[in-house]
């Protein structure tokens, strides 16, 4: 059985590494600014459970 690797290597050669990777760190941006939203988010909920009770 004969593999056509013409897709593939279709592919490989329309792609840039550079584009890949640029697409990969802004994924990765993005997530990392979501992650910190919801930590601030939640200490800053948690803080405020602390001082209703003290108030």
């Amino acid at each position: 059985m004969k593999k056509n690797y013409i897709p593939l290597l279709l592919i490989l050669l329309s792609l840039s590494s550079c584009t890949v990777i640029g697409d990969i760190f802004k994924a990765g941006a993005i997530t990392a600014i979501i992650g910190i939203v919801i930590v601030v988010a939640l200490v800053i909920w948690i803080i405020s459970l602390f001082r209703g009770k003290n108030s």
